[in-house]
């Protein structure tokens, strides 16, 4: 599979580039937008505020990159997102 992003992407690129994203990260527990502003940084850095570790930073970069490459995502169709897995927080 070819990376479409990876874990230096900002938040602002990919919500700008990838809305479907935002829903994706929210049920993983990371919050892209508040207050109706970005917020800022990159994926890597968001996640490791949330305790999440580089095996779940991974798994999400590969999660979305696999989401980016079905076509219902790049023709903006509604779309069955993957369910998150259980994490011990």
């Amino acid at each position: 599979m070819n990376k479409i992003i990876d874990k230096t992407i900002t938040i602002e690129d990919l919500v700008s580039d990838y809305s479907f994203s935002v829903n994706y990260l929210m049920k993983q527990g990371i919050r892209c937008i508040r207050c109706g502003e970005p917020i800022w940084g990159t994926l890597e850095t968001a996640s490791l505020e949330k305790g999440f570790n580089d095996d779940d930073i991974q798994r999400f970069v590969d999660e979305i990159n696999a989401m980016i490459e079905l076509p219902s995502v790049e023709s903006n169709e509604p779309q069955q997102l993957f369910a998150p897995k259980e994490y011990k927080i």
